[in-house]
């Protein structure tokens, strides 16, 4: 016996179309594009800041830096920061400093700052005052994690001395 199956019987086999081709390809663009403006939205509103505002500033000033450092070099001065744990949880920051010949150093105005090396927006400002002849302490609440420490003495309007170390907190 010889039967014979209906033409709609077997599988359905559905043709690729110009429409098909154009549609798929609109849709997986259209994905690749909406993937990169939600990536590019984000990348830009959690951007902490650049770190020079201007290039051609931070150049200009490339030249005055170089005379400061070796103006501070000129003077051998011995600044030791110690940042650690204080017992009310705050981070205390302790700066010792000693002229050339071992004598402490008194008179200065001693700034500390502990900068978030990827944001900006983190950075504190720490209060620091003389506690004894060239011992200097401070302390603010701050965060667990990698910091600069930049500590400046300043002897009226004239920057002496400069560092900046990365501490870890913990």
């Amino acid at each position: 016996m010889n039967r014979t199956l209906p033409a709609d019987a077997g599988p359905r086999v559905r043709k690729l179309t110009g429409r098909a081709v154009l549609a798929w390809l609109v849709a997986f663009f259209g994905v690749v594009f909406a993937v990169n403006g939600v990536l590019v939205h984000y990348a830009l509103s959690t951007f902490g800041g650049v770190e020079t505002q201007s290039s051609y500033q931070a150049g200009l000033a490339f030249e005055r830096e170089v005379a400061a450092v070796e103006a501070q070099d000129e003077l051998h001065w011995q600044v030791n920061a110690h940042v650690a744990p204080a017992r009310d949880g705050s981070t205390a920051i302790d700066i010792a400093a000693k002229d050339a010949s071992g004598r402490a150093l008194t008179g200065l105005k001693v700034t500390a700052r502990l900068l978030h090396p990827t944001d900006e927006r983190s950075d504190h400002a720490v209060s620091v005052g003389e506690v004894a002849p060239g011992q200097f302490h401070g302390a603010t609440a701050i965060a667990a994690g990698q910091w600069d420490l930049v500590v400046e003495l300043s002897r009226g309007d004239a920057r002496m001395f400069r560092s900046r170390n990365r501490v870890v907190l913990r």
